[in-house]
């Protein structure tokens, strides 16, 4: 066997280096699914599932094989995300996820069917925005204080609604409930749209939902509009005050929606998809679509989500803590 020296041997460490970045870089460039594709949503009616909906038709087009958008509703998210979990690495399944089962629900439930962060792959934290608190107008509330009033006056009479148990909407009104000292009833639901279904017909009187989950019924009058969870006003609505300006100082809640895959998915094909969705997300006509429903795009690294996933678990987790939330 032919003896190398030290120089030779580095030499051709390097050249082995190269040569496997070279494979990997083509890998990244050529992977293509082989079969049709799941995006799992695991909530109903929600802007989670309108965002599912506008991505999908623009990866078929990427990849040239189906992208089918699953609603797998349950458990505050959980049932959605394990199945994504479960799934073969592969890239032939992805998870719409946001707060509730990425970040809420490993504190929120005694026991959780998977990791968030080992058993799930993050691929871009696609987009972030406050949420407003929205009341039913025949519940004859006015403004945030005349909400707090009415509800520490007569708690019985009020209860709120959440797009589902452990998300945002939820712990939003709990971290509300905290802070102003008043008690009202949650009833949680699956998915925006039987949410703001029973505000407008009044069997529930109150919740913080998105924007695009509420605006349009507030222009048509069939909501009211109180606050935002954000540090700042809306744009589109500069005469609704911040909670913060409402006598609660630094209060903010964020609602994110992000794309992710089974954990242990190869990095090629998590850095394929990560790069076709961030340029599908800031494209202009998609663009458009997310700021035309108050959504920021952040379309980050999966690093960068990674991170995002560790520190939302820390910081609701601290809310779930402070208010004494679990699941029902």
């Amino acid at each position: 066997m032919k003896n190398f020296n030290r120089r030779q041997m580095g030499a051709l460490a390097l050249a082995t280096t190269l040569c496997m970045g070279a494979v990997t870089s083509a890998w990244a460039q050529e992977w293509m699914p082989t079969k049709p594709v799941r995006i799992i949503v695991p909530i109903t009616g929600s802007t989670n599932d309108v965002l599912a909906r506008l991505i999908a038709p623009k990866l078929q087009e990427v990849f040239g094989q189906p992208f089918v958008v699953e609603n797998k509703p349950g458990a505050g998210g959980n049932i959605g995300a394990d199945m994504v979990a479960k799934a073969a690495p592969d890239g032939h399944t992805l998870l719409i996820g946001y707060n509730g089962p990425l970040a809420i629900n490993v504190s929120l439930f005694d026991k959780m069917p998977y990791d968030p962060v080992k058993d799930l792959a993050p691929i871009t934290l696609m987009v972030k925005a406050p949420q407003y608190l929205v009341v039913n107008p025949a519940s004859g509330i006015t403004s945030v204080k005349d909400f707090v009033e009415k509800t520490k006056a007569n708690p019985a009479k009020y209860s709120y609604g959440s797009v589902a148990l452990g998300s945002a909407s939820h712990l939003t009104m709990e971290m509300f409930k905290s802070a102003a000292g008043f008690h009202i009833t949650h009833i949680p639901y699956r998915g925006a749209g039987p949410a703001v279904g029973d505000l407008i017909a009044g069997n529930i009187q109150a919740g913080f939902f998105v924007p695009g989950n509420v605006q349009q019924f507030a222009k048509e009058g069939r909501l009211k509009l109180l606050a935002t969870s954000g540090l700042k006003r809306f744009a589109t609505t500069p005469d609704i005050p911040t909670l913060s300006e409402s006598g609660y100082p630094d209060f903010e809640a964020t609602s994110w929606i992000g794309f992710l895959t089974t954990g242990g998915t190869p990095a090629p094909i998590i850095e394929r998809y990560n790069r076709e969705i961030v340029k599908i997300v800031r494209s202009p006509e998609i663009t458009k679509r997310l700021l035309d429903m108050e959504f920021e795009i952040v379309a980050t690294t999966p690093n960068q989500f990674r991170d995002w996933i560790g520190s939302e678990i820390k910081r609701w987790g601290k809310v779930i803590k402070d208010t004494g939330t679990k699941a029902e």
